[in-house]
């Protein structure tokens, strides 16, 4: 069993940065991989990022793309999401979710457990 808490969301100007923390409970955080995914006002829910087990491996999607960054530290049990040059189309609520596995997954239904989410807001 593995419990998420995200932080680290708030309100920012258009190119702005944040940088989101996912915190996990359990001694085995290490062998799972985690998803960020965000979900706006009206939208379906939408991978941002994943990253496997280790750091070594990353996934994201194409919009945001050399903007952001996942990154993790095993030894505080934290996956990070840095989000450069904030848009107005990034406004969402941001969730993290890990599934046991050392590969990154880049669809929700892959994931077993969720955080409950963060809400970001960029202002233009």
């Amino acid at each position: 069993q593995v419990q998420l808490v995200e932080s680290g969301g708030g309100l920012v100007q258009a190119g702005g940065s944040l940088r989101l923390s996912c915190a996990a409970s359990g001694r085995t955080f290490s062998k799972y991989a985690v998803g960020w995914f965000r979900q706006g006002l009206g939208k379906e829910r939408e991978v941002v990022a994943s990253i496997n087990w280790s750091g070594g491996s990353t996934y994201y999607t194409d919009s945001v793309k050399g903007r952001f960054t996942v990154f993790r530290d095993n030894a505080k049990n934290t996956v990070y999401l840095q989000m450069n040059s904030l848009k107005p189309e990034d406004t969402a609520v941001y969730y993290c979710a890990a599934r046991y596995g050392t590969s990154w997954y880049p669809n929700p239904s892959q994931y077993d457990y969720w955080g409950q989410g963060t809400q970001v807001t960029v202002s233009s």
